[in-house]
């Protein structure tokens, strides 16, 4: 048989009392009162749930909404100002200012004719980015070889897919060969597009306009609007308001959704709380007042509820963003089908949150653990 001096559970008891005693309260506590600890404790996972999924949501969604909103085409155009060209080397400025989600596209103009007189707007560009771009435009195939020409729906009658198609600017004719037809709804389903290359040696137009998606919030679109401006003083820098405008609105309404959807849910867990831990001082009155009369102090009880209090706040809280992540994710896939994934920053924020409200919710019991009068209470009074 081990000595009671030497046993091991006795000697780690010995050096850590006042841990081992706490803890064993605490315990007790939760498990003596399975109800009440159940329903805060429920309350708290509630909040940090809602919590973590709106937090989770916000993030990876407004991502993924600044990406839908870039396949909607251009938010910003650089244009030359009138009598006036663009420089030279203004695409390559446009680019060294953009990051590398944005997409640059430049687009040259010129109004050419047909061989039976008609006239007929020609743009070139570059089709790789233009696919990049402008993701929402309808075409039945893509232009890849030198010659080759995208025409709007509109202007089919001049020339349809798989018809050559002559066309003359200056006294510079050029043959071009339709390989798909494009729809818009727009003035694009008017022109035919053809690359820039085959368009500045046809007809010498140096490109007028360039079309910018930049990625990134409302304030780092608008940041990047002044540098754009700042590198290329000769030329007009402006937004394309009802792409930026819409965006704006449309994440606007988000952030404040989600924002009072949170803090509503987070007051109901709150009151819940509350009436919890009140409840719990009610109970335990005459436990709060036996440990008064073995000597406990009112700091050490108000030290010791408020433990309970902020231990229930950590479990829910652990609990919650578990519970909340996995909602986050399924919101995500039902409604965006994609996954959002899970931000474990938001972990300590959710963390510090289930305490502090937690807390908060244990300042009115705590107040009542002050008025608890041993020898009234151990007489029945």
């Amino acid at each position: 048989m081990i000595p009671a001096a030497k046993d091991p559970l006795i000697q780690r008891r010995a050096a850590a009392p006042h841990t081992s005693m706490f803890l064993r309260l605490l315990l007790r506590a939760a498990v003596l009162r399975r109800g009440r600890a159940a329903s805060a404790l429920l309350a708290m996972v509630v909040a940090a749930a809602a919590a973590t999924a709106m937090l989770n949501l916000y993030v990876d969604v407004q991502a993924k909404l600044w990406r839908e909103f870039r396949n909607y085409g251009a938010n910003m155009v650089v244009v030359a100002r009138d009598g006036q060209e663009l420089p030279t080397d203004a695409l390559a400025a446009v680019e060294s200012v953009l990051d590398g989600g944005s997409v640059a596209v430049p687009f040259a103009y010129a109004v050419a004719r047909t061989t039976d007189g008609r006239s007929i707007v020609v743009a070139g560009t570059d089709f790789e980015q233009v696919r990049r771009l402008d993701r929402w435009w309808s075409v039945t195939a893509w232009p890849k070889a030198s010659h080759d020409a995208l025409v709007g729906k509109r202007a089919v009658a001049v020339g349809s897919p798989g018809q050559p198609l002559e066309l003359s600017f200056r006294g510079r004719t050029i043959q071009l060969n339709p390989v798909g037809t494009l729809q818009t709804g727009a003035a694009e389903d008017s022109r035919v597009y053809i690359s820039l290359a085959d368009f500045s040696e046809w007809t010498g137009v140096p490109y007028s306009s360039i079309e910018i998606s930049a990625s990134g919030s409302a304030e780092q679109t608008s940041a990047t609007l002044h540098r754009l401006a700042q590198v290329l003083p000769g030329a007009e820098v402006r937004p394309v308001r009802q792409v930026m405008e819409g965006e704006a609105r449309v994440l606007g309404k988000m952030r404040s959704t989600l924002l009072v959807a949170a803090i509503l849910i987070i007051l109901t867990a709150g009151v819940c709380v509350l009436s919890t831990l009140t409840g719990w001082v009610a109970d335990r009155r005459r436990d709060f007042a036996i440990m008064k009369a073995l000597g406990a102090s009112g700091g050490m009880l108000q030290g010791f509820f408020a433990a309970e209090a902020a231990s229930m706040g950590v479990v829910g809280a652990l609990i919650g963003f578990a519970l909340g992540v996995g909602v986050a994710d399924w919101i995500g896939r039902a409604n965006f089908h994609a996954p959002v994934n899970p931000r474990f920053g938001v972990l300590p924020l959710i963390l510090l949150g289930g305490v502090v409200i937690s807390l908060l919710a244990a300042i009115a019991p705590i107040s009542l653990l002050r008025r608890v009068q041993p020898a009234n209470i151990l007489r029945g009074e």
